[in-house]
């Protein structure tokens, strides 16, 4: 029998999983920071989703609000507690205590569905989001948000954070204009909502070193990818891996995979992205 070395990868990941999954049933799920023999810290990972739409429309990007509610629905059943940027930095830089089963709900581009479909379902369940919006969208496509929706939804504890202004791979582009983007946004969100962005989130999901140093040097705390993987002691703020959660078929069971073995496909190398 000629079996490749992925499909075994496969196979064991897929094993590992659901031990670990039946394994998370007991115990205590608290997310501290513990000290090693060395009196170092040692910090568990951290799960951040990644969102685009939560729509009907059949692309790869959306995911149905009864997809998205069932997601959701899982999350708060299974003791989940979703958690804001600040609280993650002060964790990754710190050790500062989370909640137990913390978990971090992000979105890129400010999609209008994320204010008439994803907000009510979040504020169901109690949960909060982070989203990176495209400024020079925002009040001026009808497919994007407007400023006094965003506004609303600060006001219930949504973060906003920079996509950039024109929604434009950053490493197409001279450094002039990066630093044209990244400011001309962040300026924006600040003359908007009354406070500056602490984060960012690389548009198309490209960067370079650079790149990185001027998302830095624009005055933001942090950056977060589209790379998939969960955050933890050897994080790079500045190259945040996340688990992107698109349509498919069975997009509930891939949701189901990707959140609770982030640490084994990652490590196997099973998903990308």
């Amino acid at each position: 029998m000629n079996i490749k070395k992925g499909q075994i990868n496969i196979v064991i990941g897929l094993i590992i999983i659901f031990f670990l999954i039946a394994l998370s049933k007991f115990g205590n799920h608290s997310v501290v920071a513990s000290y090693n023999k060395s009196n170092s810290i040692t910090l568990q990972e951290v799960p951040i989703l990644n969102y685009h739409k939560v729509d009907i429309l059949n692309h790869a990007l959306s995911v149905s609000p009864r997809e998205f509610e069932d997601q959701m629905e899982y999350l708060y059943q299974n003791g989940y507690h979703t958690i804001t940027p600040d609280q993650l930095m002060a964790y990754l830089k710190s050790g500062k205590p989370l909640p137990d089963k913390p978990i971090l709900i992000t979105f890129d581009d400010g999609y209008l569905d994320n204010y008439t479909n994803a907000y009510p379902i979040m504020k169901k369940y109690g949960f909060t989001g982070t989203i990176f919006i495209v400024t020079n969208f925002i009040s001026k496509d009808e497919r994007f948000m407007t400023w006094d929706q965003i506004k609303e939804m600060q006001q219930n504890g949504m973060i906003f954070g920079s996509h950039t202004a024109n929604h434009k791979s950053l490493t197409s582009l001279t450094k002039e204009q990066v630093l044209d983007e990244l400011s001309q946004s962040r300026d924006e969100i600040a003359r908007q909502l009354g406070k500056a962005p602490k984060y960012f989130a690389y548009p198309t999901g490209t960067y370079n070193g650079e790149i990185e140093d001027m998302v830095r040097k624009t005055g933001y705390k942090a950056a977060f990818t589209i790379e998939y993987g969960q955050v933890g002691a050897d994080s790079d703020v500045f190259l945040l891996q996340r688990i992107p959660i698109f349509k498919g078929q069975k997009t509930f069971r891939s949701f189901f995979i990707r959140l609770n073995g982030a640490p084994v496909l990652e490590e196997l190398g099973i998903i990308k992205n």
